[in-house]
């Protein structure tokens, strides 16, 4: 009797790999925490890409670039525990994109042609609607400097100055006004061809006689980049970068600028007239000038001195001024004559 032989079933469907296991509700959690730190710096760094100040609250953060190198780290490590190759790797873009925003802008190394002609001694200070008027007196009869640029220089402040300095600094470009408004720039050199940028604080400048060469000086006070008006902030940078672009000759643009190399309004000064922060020349651009009141230490470098490849920078210190929410900028320059 033949034995009955039964055939094993025969299933045609290839072997799948298995899925990957869920998130546990842990890493889940962490991931999703990785991508939420995440969100600020990428924002940060594609404005930064783009060389655009954005709209608020772009520009105010951007006055904390370097900082978000800080939650973009984390983001790292949180994407990494989390076991997401994905957002590990947008994590190490954006992170890495923070920090190269967050060199230097502009070379250190720039050649400064010609023989040394004087030294000039230049300070830019914001006294704090004319609070600090005291302690800048005191300082400026310390440091002896020729140029002084003085922010927030009110009548009384105005008055004050050019009083007490009628015979070491007896020149002088101001804008006469109460409060934030008023402005003044001294000098130990006669001033000509005196002009004023529009703007709703004061921005008074002239042209210095320093060792028979002509020097273009510019005080600069744009607005703050409060939310409400971030474009007059815009436009009023843009016109110190007008006036640096029509320049003739040498050029030196101080004072409390309200923005830092991160933000690109400021930036296209430096392009506009070929400038270069006297704080990069000396390796110490990151210096913190701002604020010195409150609750926050000093974060951003708002306070500058700007400088054509007619000087060339001989030191650079940041000083307190009692009743100020900002460093004072005290720079030692040379000119040089021609190429």
């Amino acid at each position: 009797m033949d034995r009955a032989l039964t055939a094993e079933p025969v299933t045609t469907d290839s072997p799948t790999a298995p899925e990957p296991p869920p998130l546990r509700p842990r890493h889940r959690l962490t991931a999703w925490a990785a991508g939420l730190l995440l969100v600020v710096p990428a924002l940060l760094a594609g404005c930064r890409m783009l060389d655009t100040d954005g709209i608020t609250p772009v520009p105010q953060l951007l006055s904390l670039l370097p900082w978000f190198t800080v939650p973009a780290g984390l983001a790292v490590l949180l994407a990494a525990v989390a076991r997401r190759r994905a957002l590990t790797f947008t994590a190490v873009v954006v992170l890495t994109a923070i920090g190269w925003s967050s060199l230097p802008y502009m070379p250190q190394l720039v050649t400064a042609y010609g023989l040394p002609l004087t030294q000039v001694r230049v300070l830019a200070a914001n006294v704090e609607f004319g609070q600090a008027t005291g302690a800048l007196t005191e300082t400026i009869r310390r440091e002896r400097p020729q140029l002084v640029f003085v922010s927030e220089c009110d009548r009384a402040c105005g008055h004050a100055l050019t009083t007490a300095f009628a015979a070491e600094l007896p020149h002088h470009a101001s804008v006469d006004a109460d409060g934030s408004v008023g402005s003044v720039l001294l000098s130990a050199y006669p001033l000509t061809d005196e002009r004023v940028i529009p703007a709703v604080m004061g921005m008074p400048g002239a042209t210095a006689e320093i060792a028979g060469v002509p020097v273009r000086l510019q005080l600069a006070h744009p607005l703050p980049p409060m939310p409400d008006q971030v474009d007059l902030w815009k436009r009023e940078l843009g016109r110190i970068a007008n006036a640096a672009r029509h320049r003739t000759g040498p050029l030196l643009v101080a004072g409390d600028f309200n923005a830092s190399q991160d933000h690109a309004a400021f930036r296209s000064i430096l392009d506009s007239g070929n400038l270069q922060d006297a704080a990069r020349l000396a390796d110490v651009s990151r210096t913190p000038t701002w604020p010195m009141e409150g609750p926050l230490p000093p974060f951003v470098q708002i306070d500058h001195v700007l400088v054509t490849e007619d000087f060339s920078v001989r030191g650079i210190r940041f000083l307190d001024l009692a009743g100020s929410d900002h460093r004072a900028v005290l720079t030692d320059l040379d000119l040089r004559g021609g190429r």
